[in-house]
């Protein structure tokens, strides 16, 4: 008989726990959804939230609603969702910088891998090596004797300490040997503006943020950071090929909520993200401006977060990269 009592009690006990998780399940969305982009606007994330969201949020029914919040390399907006209510209302964009922050800051307010329910990914990216029209260097052999020139001074914008941008400019410095000084920024956009205006010489960019000002002629590109030249920018060079050879960098963009999302919400949303991607128009925009649209399940994601977590940590810790 008390094996019946406890038996029900379990039965009941787990009930009560599903039906509330089936019935949000059921009525998701019936509001708003948040969408939190850890930068700046005008980088290659915010562009990403800004190809991806109408599409998704007219898909879905209701209106994907971004938020920009940069700063710290990221780690005020992740923040921010890491520490939101997990009922799929509040999401985060991030770039592949959010797996290095685990090395970077050691009292980090929240864990990358455990405090987060992965979406999906939604595009790659190489970084382009871009320099201001001024500086008197076409290529990047021209670059690197520049850099050699006695009395010469170059520094290189990042979107804060600790971004792939830095840590691309740190494996550029040490496999050259050329001394170049980092300058962080708050974003892709404002790292742009400062090169377009010359606070700064070059920049390690994502392409959707540098390609329409190389196009205008206000940047000057001279290579990508992938082993293998980008689909959409055949004529572009890669860092590797122009005299630097095993130089790879590349970047992701993906989405993720609070950890505990309940996985109903989570199939849904990776399901209308993956459908976005499939369609002409996201598709396009995405690889007009040199990125590789992807997609995938949660779990595809979940364990390109944890080998990136591991093996930009170790670049992190080779070059000594404290923040600031």
């Amino acid at each position: 008989m008390q094996n019946r009592m406890g038996f029900a009690r379990t039965i009941c006990a787990l009930t009560l726990c599903v039906i509330p998780s089936l019935l949000s399940a059921q009525t998701y969305p019936n509001k708003p959804i948040r969408l939190v982009v850890a930068s700046a606007p005008g980088g290659g994330t915010d562009f990403n939230a800004r190809v991806i969201a109408p599409r998704v949020g007219e898909s879905i029914g209701q209106a994907l609603v971004i938020d920009n919040r940069g700063g710290a390399g990221g780690t005020v907006g992740s923040d921010i969702v890491a520490k939101s209510p997990p009922d799929g209302y509040t999401l985060l964009m991030v770039f592949v910088n959010f797996a290095i922050h685990p090395s970077l800051y050691p009292k980090l307010p929240y864990d990358p891998v455990k405090d987060f329910a992965p979406i999906t990914t939604l595009s790659a990216t190489p970084l382009i090596l871009v320099v201001n029209p001024q500086v008197p260097a076409k290529s990047v052999k021209d670059l690197i004797a520049l850099a050699k020139t006695p009395g010469s001074r170059l520094n290189y914008a990042a979107p804060g300490v600790g971004s792939l941008g830095h840590l691309a400019g740190e494996l550029f410095k040490s496999m050259t040997g050329v001394s170049m000084t980092h300058v962080p920024y708050k974003g892709g956009g404002p790292s742009i503006t400062a090169l377009i205006g010359g606070e700064v010489q070059m920049y390690f960019s994502t392409m959707p943020a540098a390609l329409a000002q190389v196009k205008a002629g206000r940047l000057r590109a001279l290579a990508v950071t992938s082993a293998k030249r980008a689909a959409s920018e055949p004529d572009i060079p890669t860092i590797a090929e122009s005299g630097v050879p095993g130089y790879d960098v590349n970047g992701w963009f993906g989405v993720l909520a609070p950890a505990k999302t309940p996985r109903a919400v989570v199939a849904r949303l990776n399901a209308e993200f993956v459908k976005a991607l499939k369609t002409a128009e996201v598709r396009e925009r995405l690889t007009h401006e040199g990125l590789q649209p992807l997609g995938g399940t949660p779990e595809a994601l979940a364990t390109v977060l944890k080998n990136d977590v591991a093996k930009l940590g170790k670049v992190v810790r080779e070059a000594d990269i404290k923040p600031q």
